[in-house]
């Protein structure tokens, strides 16, 4: 496993989010200086000089749900309000897209132009501030910093972490499905024709060369494609032409987005249960989470009616169905408490909650007096004694049980 592919990872499907919200804004006309405020406030918060700081350390990849719960959160950083099955359907969309990207690369360095195209497409979606244009320029040149030195070897084995984090997502987007790329199973059609990787040449020819090197003898053979010759390399430069059109915004025209899990998908996600026993990379997963959620300053508008609701879905009709249709295992409730009593010394804090009694929650010494906490249970699988290990962090309070189960107590702890 690479880790150097978090940034990759991150910043990529932050594109696609984008895309998909810009898409979204368009068709329920909402006014320009509304729409423009929503872009720019997520892409400020999203190029965070602190949180890119953190972002572009070498660590491993964090758990799916880990990584939910960072673009849950950036997706509200502005004046937006997303429901469950609408915040799904993004987060559907946005990691099948990226996967598919991925998968169609020619070359494993290609990966990086795929980034770049996220960010030059951002940079079109706020091109009227300078100042976040600026973030994402800075950005561009801590990429180009840490992964223009890297070798195809390493390339390739970010690009292996990628498709080994997307390996189980068979999610089927009507995009994909009319354009033929992708099958009603969810899986993606490999394409047998188009240029080759840069670098490459045409299949169909075998050389032979005898002991001093030299060419004696060539074949010829069919290969069943229809590729050619890559016209030219893609720009790794701040400014240019990337060539590769992978990244690029495939909602620029506005036609309906569905997304449906494949049967292997319902089947996957229905087996899979949380082990009871600790996860001994959980308190590293959480420390890290909270160090990045700690530089992602929620913005609240001064005036509460600015905040209106993005609908995913073209009728309501279509949301309650895939509220409905979700797996159980994949949805949550939401329990909104504020902590307000704080002692000195332990961080201790008795939260009483209308269906939890007894809630103790230990906070960790960066969150102070008044401030709203993120609990997400990590390990659920107890009927008695509820959670059994929590995810704290900046935000507000969320305690995600199973249907119709309160947990009776639980803890947490970031020393």
């Amino acid at each position: 496993m690479s880790v150097r592919t978090l940034p990759l990872l991150f910043l990529n499907l932050g594109g696609e989010m984008l895309y998909i919200l810009d898409q979204r804004l368009r068709a329920q006309n909402v006014p320009g200086d509304k729409a423009r405020k929503v872009l720019n406030d997520i892409v400020s918060t999203m190029f965070n000089r602190k949180f890119m700081e953190e972002l572009f350390k070498p660590q491993e990849l964090y758990s799916k749900k880990a990584l939910r719960t960072v673009y849950d959160r950036l997706a509200h950083a502005s004046i937006i309000r997303l429901n469950q099955a609408s915040m799904d359907k993004l987060y559907d969309l946005m990691t099948v897209a990226f996967k598919y990207q991925v998968l169609m690369c020619p070359r494993p360095k290609d990966v990086l132009l795929v980034t770049f195209n996220h960010l030059d497409a951002i940079k079109g979606l706020i091109r009227d501030s300078p100042a976040i244009l600026n973030q994402v320029d800075e950005t561009f040149q801590q990429l180009t910093e840490v992964y223009g030195g890297l070798s195809a070897g390493e390339f390739q084995l970010i690009r292996q972490t990628l498709l080994i984090f997307f390996q189980d997502l068979h999610i089927r987007v009507s995009i994909f499905l009319k354009d033929r790329v992708q099958n009603s199973n969810g899986r993606f059609v490999l394409p047998v024709s188009g240029p080759v990787p840069w670098g490459t040449e045409v299949p169909g020819l075998i050389r032979m060369f005898n002991s001093k090197g030299e060419e004696v003898k060539t074949v010829e053979f069919k290969h069943g494609g229809n590729y050619v010759a890559a016209p030219k390399e893609g720009s790794f430069e701040l400014y240019g032409d990337r060539v590769l059109k992978l990244g690029t915004n495939m909602y620029s025209v506005n036609r309906p987005v569905e997304t449906h899990m494949s049967g292997a998908s319902k089947n996957l996600a229905s087996q899979t249960q949380e082990s009871i026993a600790p996860n001994p990379l959980a308190k590293e997963e959480l420390n890290f989470l909270a160090r990045l959620l700690g530089g992602m300053e929620t913005k609240k508008p001064s005036d509460p009616e600015a905040r209106f609701r993005l609908n995913l879905f073209a009728t309501e009709e279509e949301e309650e169905q895939a509220a409905l249709t979700r797996p159980e295992e994949l949805s949550y409730e939401v329990i909104n408490i504020q902590a307000t009593q704080v002692c000195a010394g332990d961080y201790t804090s008795q939260i009483p909650l209308p269906t939890c009694n007894n809630l103790e929650l230990r906070r960790p010494p960066l969150l102070l007096s008044n401030q709203h906490v993120t609990i997400v249970p990590v390990l659920t699988n107890r009927t008695s004694r509820g959670v059994k290990s929590w995810l704290g962090s900046w935000g507000s309070l969320r305690s995600r049980t199973r249907r119709g189960r309160a947990p009776a107590r639980g803890t947490i702890c970031l020393p």
